[in-house]
């Protein structure tokens, strides 16, 4: 059986871990009164002044103390003014034992009482508050739609009218018009096109019947807490200044539509938020209206803004309810304790009562929000289905099977097997001898590292997965992942071992094959590409459909990164990259050589000593740091001009410099060259050093209580934090063999580069670990358990 202290530490939420009762701390002070009282020795059994057998023990004795303990406790419970006197005065105190072990327990329960009753005050107290501004913006959205439903019925009967009554007088109306309040305008106002179309009496029609519906659409969303810039045809109407308005006058009197603010995560969204501010302009310059649309994809933007929002609520008050049935059964584990060992019954019962009547443990208002949350969700999200409710708002845990564990097992056995199997024939057939052929060892070892690289990516990334789990660090949350597809370190071990099967099953084919006398035996390799690519694209839920589809959404992002909002996963991938440019070189050369035809009709140095390879080798070496930099910028203008956004862009540009300068020594090696590598690569050293060890991770901190780290630590042992930060500056250094003279085979510097790759990505995966403990302690101090979801409806200020 698990002890409560254990299964307690595993189920606490990490983020608000400070605010939990610190159980263990309880613990030892009752550790102390079991001692104390151990060394004072028994309690008499009858106290002095009371009647007892003068002749020394009698057998009655134990019955007469227990029936004066029932008294005593009967007397007090029968008391109830002097019983709400004893339990609290009017500061809060509780009553004084004469034990002073005991008085320190039960004044540090107090303390821990009051601790958590204000953490769920304001933690309930914000939830309520998103609660009914979500319910809010939901009717707002429902009364929208409703209005354009019933005026798109509504137009389309009259619109049917009309054709049957001009159909030989008239043209029929514009698409563009009768579609619009279906498909393209909120407020069901003309577009401009229309505007230009037909009679002066059919566009005065279609200007009536769009401000009828603007101003049903407006005094809906008014009665909602929605205002809007400009007020002019209620103020038209308020005024009565003569008929019905429907020339072009009254035109622009008409009132804004209605502001939806959807976040500019994407192109297309920045495209719409840029084209909406020129209209706001063009609004208060007196232009036509009409051109203020809002289509309806931006509604389903909004409709799904409020969903997520509206599981974001769910999820909070989900943990709101566990931190509160936490801390009711820690309380109430420790008074058992506590009164067992002190036998202090009447104080452990006041004490109780007083837990029992605390806000933690009594209100009921989370529990009643989190029902009608889900009776929301039922009806507006889920179409009544209770199954597809329940799938977003409490997702299943994938669950653990052993047959991955089988199958990671079984991949790793056939790869270590094949590998041996290569590499004695490759031996034995002298491909890597002085003597064997240089175009299949380049063919091979292009290949081979390529996705050897990849695949030790994903083992240390496996890695750091079951660290994190480990130690309680809430990736999936920092990340913003799906808890039901998120990776596990099992996932991640077997994509690695399969990976790796998969590759030296097809470089021993290949060898057979070359043996034999084939022809065309470098197609294999290429075909192992083909391969690799439609599994990254397939189509098919298999092999982790969502995680490949995850990484190429974010690899998109990381591509066009100015104009992508950038999220944690966005620049966490984009700071892989950065230690992967090896792998990128190795996929341009496999791109030159087996896409361009060069196996066919072209040399081989064609892929390696052309001036277009070159200047390609350049720009590839220098792309992860410019999408890492475009990052920071992007982040620079959307966090309010955040300095240190353009410092962390200035390291990746430091880093650009310090590669030009070293790609430039490699063609002309020169002693001034040499010094400019040196100089430019040690500033940029220094420079991500400063990064890695201040920013990234928080350490070298000189007021902290843990010398040069930071106060808060999650591994227990500081010695490793100091090994690492030792570890990550040696490997900083590894630029520094580009300016030695090592003269070495061409064997031999294909594997000293290969090693150097490896290095800096096991590098990256050491830095990965502590990053995102620094990340998991930031949101922890915070109390960031669950992410704010931006509402789309936002009140207008009126001019």
């Amino acid at each position: 059986m698990v002890k409560f202290s254990r299964e307690y530490e595993a189920s606490i939420i990490p983020e608000w871990k400070a605010v939990f009762v610190d159980y263990k701390c309880l613990k030892k002070l009752i550790k102390r009164i079991k001692i104390a009282r151990r060394d004072a020795g028994p309690p008499p059994l009858l106290a002095a002044g009371e009647t007892g057998s003068s002749y020394g023990f009698s057998v009655l004795d134990p019955v007469r103390s227990i029936a004066a303990r029932f008294a005593a406790h009967h007397a007090a419970a029968s008391s109830p003014e002097g019983e709400e006197e004893s339990l609290e005065s009017d500061s809060g105190e509780l009553v004084r034992s004469t034990d002073k072990h005991e008085q320190e327990f039960l004044e540090k329960a107090d303390e821990e009482l009051d601790k958590v009753n204000k953490f769920y005050a304001t933690q309930e107290a914000e939830l309520l508050a998103r609660g009914d501004a979500l319910i809010e913006q939901l009717r707002i959205l429902a009364d929208v739609k409703r209005i354009l439903a019933d005026h798109a019925a509504a137009s389309s009967r009259r619109g049917r009218g009309r054709a049957l009554g001009r159909a030989n007088s008239m043209p029929p109306p514009s698409p563009s018009v009768n579609g619009s309040s279906g498909r393209h305008l909120l407020s069901g106002l003309a577009s401009p096109q229309s505007m230009s179309d037909g009679s002066v009496e059919l566009q005065q029609a279609r200007v009536a019947e769009g401000a009828a519906v603007a101003e049903e659409v407006m005094a809906a969303l008014e009665r909602n807490g929605v205002s809007f810039v400009g007020g002019g045809l209620a103020k038209a109407k308020k005024d009565g200044s003569g008929k019905q308005l429907m020339g072009r006058a009254a035109l622009l009197q008409l009132p804004a539509t209605v502001r939806i603010d959807i976040p500019p995560t994407s192109p297309g969204r920045a495209a719409l938020k840029v084209w909406e501010e020129l209209v706001n302009v063009l609004r208060k310059d007196g232009a036509d209206p009409a051109a203020a649309f809002v289509h309806r994809k931006k509604l389903q933007h909004a409709e799904k803004n409020i969903r997520d929002a509206f599981l974001a609520l769910y999820r909070g008050l989900e943990l709101l309810k566990k931190f509160s049935s936490l801390n009711v059964k820690a309380f109430t584990k420790i008074l058992k304790k506590f009164v067992k060992v002190s036998e202090q019954h009447q104080a452990t019962d006041k004490f109780s009562e007083k837990v029992k009547r605390s806000p933690f443990s009594s209100s009921d208002k989370v529990l009643q929000l989190a029902d009608e949350v889900e009776c929301i969700f039922l009806r507006h999200f889920a179409g009544n289905d209770r199954k597809v409710a329940m799938k977003y708002l409490k997702p299943q845990q994938p669950r653990n099977t052993h047959m991955i564990t089988f199958l990671v097992g079984l991949f790793t056995g056939t790869f270590v097997s094949l590998f041996i199997i290569y590499s004695v024939l490759a031996h034995v057939a002298g491909i890597f001898s002085s003597t064997g052929s240089p175009t299949y060892m380049d063919i091979v070892y292009h290949v081979f590292s390529m996705f050897a690289l990849i695949s030790l990516h994903v083992f240390l990334y496996g890695c750091n997965l079951f660290m994190w789990k480990s130690t309680r660090i809430n990736h999936n949350f920092i990340f913003d992942f799906s808890s039901s597809t998120a990776l596990t370190h099992r996932d991640a071990f077997l994509m690695s071992a399969s990976i790796m099967c998969t590759v030296v099953a097809a470089l021993v084919i290949n060898l057979f094959l070359r043996n034999a006398g084939a022809t065309y035996t470098d197609a294999l390799p290429g075909a192992l590409l083909v391969l690799s690519t439609g599994v990254l694209f397939c189509p098919f839920n298999i092999f982790y459909r969502s995680t490949r589809y995850c990484f190429m959404r974010v690899m998109r992002n990381i591509i066009f990164s100015p104009f992508y909002k950038v999220l944690m996963a966005d620049f966490f991938m984009a700071d892989q990259l950065t230690s992967q440019i090896p792998l990128l070189r190795h996929m341009e050369f496999a791109a030159c050589y087996f896409m361009a035809g060069t196996f066919r009709n072209q040399a081989y140095e064609t892929c390696t000593s052309s001036p277009q390879y070159t200047h390609l080798a350049y720009v590839i070496s220098f792309l992860p740091y410019y999408w890492r930099a475009m990052q920071c910028l992007r982040r620079y203008l959307e966090e309010g001009h955040d300095i240190n956004q353009l410092a962390n862009a200035g390291k990746y540009v430091s880093a650009m410099v310090a590669a030009a300068v070293r790609f430039k020594y490699a063609a002309t090696p020169t002693p001034l060259w040499m010094w400019m590598v040196v100089i430019s690569s040690s500033g940029a050293t220094i420079y991500q050093l400063y990064w890695d060890f201040v920013m990234d991770w928080g350490f070298l901190n000189p007021k902290s209580k843990n010398l040069w780290l930071r106060d808060q630590l999650i591994l227990k042992k500081k010695s490793i934090y100091y090994v690492s930060m030792m570890l990550n500056l040696a490997l900083r250094l590894a630029w520094a063999q580009s300016v030695m003279k090592l003269h070495l085979g061409r064997v031999e510097s294909r594997l000293l580069d290969f090693s150097l790759a490896s290095l800096e990505i096991i590098r990256r995966g050491h830095w990965n670990f502590y990053r995102l403990e620094h990340e998991h302690l930031n949101n922890a101090g915070k109390f960031r358990a669950v992410k704010t979801v931006p509402l789309p409806f936002r009140e207008l200020e009126t001019d």
